[in-house]
């Protein structure tokens, strides 16, 4: 992988990832018309019913949107405390992590985020928060105990350009829209599932809800594989800024490389089972490297880039 620089490679990874977030809404919005536009399917008055359906509907679809947004925002610190088990380390604990951690804030002038620890032998940490009162660093006990100062040094200055960068507010961003999709196609397949019994136990005709619950089943199934190849293709572009970040910031490209090594033997968290929440992570702990014929078309689901091409850039510097 050629290397351009690293302010080009910061500009062209911001503003992929600004195309990438719009996308969702305006995926939402699609949906919401192409699900209008079956429905009329034979109607002669077709395009002009659908768009003024489409018209009529569009506010409410946005404020059910922004209605899961806002109880999503305020609860996702929370899920993510559970889902990891992290609890607070507290300087007493572990002056050598709060020193590192106050030399790299002190020298880009931000505010000290929160520190947890994840009680796991595995090598991981992630940034968590959606402001400056919540951004957390999560460390594993593992990579605390068995990285060097430097190493560590450079993990921390990874989690730390995510927060300067905004990048856990926009993975979480992405993660809401995916929750939407992935909410209405159970909805949509369990009221399928409850009128196609409804319907043989009473022997009322069937066939006038279940032609719309399939499309609305099969538009949320699009829309949810949609997102969620809008959303990793976010977190992988993310994940090349932030170390691009970490060596910005501690000038030392090898120390971060080799950390990236050891991680990647040992990434694996047991506490985690959340698939959203494993994306946070600096190495997703339940994701592995796949290679050969088929790997083109599964790095499109994978949550990271493949590590050893992050080492290979890294490398470059």
């Amino acid at each position: 992988m050629k290397y351009v620089g690293l302010q080009t490679q910061i500009w062209r990874n911001n503003s992929r990832s600004v195309v990438l977030l719009l996308s969702f809404p305006l995926l939402i919005l699609g949906l919401t018309y192409l699900f209008f536009n079956l429905i009329n399917y034979g109607n002669v008055l077709r395009i002009s019913e659908t768009h003024t359906q489409f018209i009529a509907a569009s506010p409410f679809v946005l404020g059910g949107v922004g209605l899961w947004f806002i109880i999503a925002w305020f609860s996702h610190s929370a899920m993510i405390r559970k889902a990891t088990g992290s609890k607070t380390l507290d300087r007493k604990e572990n002056k050598r992590v709060y020193n590192l951690f106050e030399n790299l804030c002190i020298s880009k002038g931000m505010k000290m985020p929160k520190i947890n620890i994840i009680e796991d032998d595995s090598l991981n940490a992630f940034a968590s928060g959606l402001s400056d009162s919540t951004f957390t660093v999560s460390l594993s006990s593992g990579i605390i105990n068995k990285l060097d100062d430097k190493e560590l040094e450079g993990v921390i200055a990874h989690e730390l350009t995510h927060i300067l960068n905004r990048d856990v507010r926009l993975l979480i961003v992405s993660i809401i829209f995916v929750g939407i999709f992935a909410f209405l196609s159970e909805m949509a397949f369990r009221t399928l599932l409850r009128s196609g019994r409804w319907s043989r136990s009473s022997g009322k005709n069937k066939g006038s809800i279940i032609p719309l619950l399939l499309i609305v089943l099969g538009l949320a199934l699009v829309g949810y594989l949609l997102s969620v190849l809008l959303k990793f293709a976010i977190s992988r572009k993310r994940e090349y800024l932030a170390d691009a970040g970490a060596v910005e910031m501690t000038k030392n490209p090898e120390a971060l490389a080799s950390a990236l090594r050891k991680v990647s033997k040992d990434a694996r968290i047991e506490a985690v089972e959340r698939k959203d929440v494993a994306q946070l992570f600096i190495e997703n702990p339940g994701e592995k490297n796949k290679k050969g014929f088929f790997s083109a078309f599964s790095g499109l689901f994978a949550s990271h880039p493949p590590i050893d091409h992050r080492i290979e850039v890294l490398e470059q510097f």
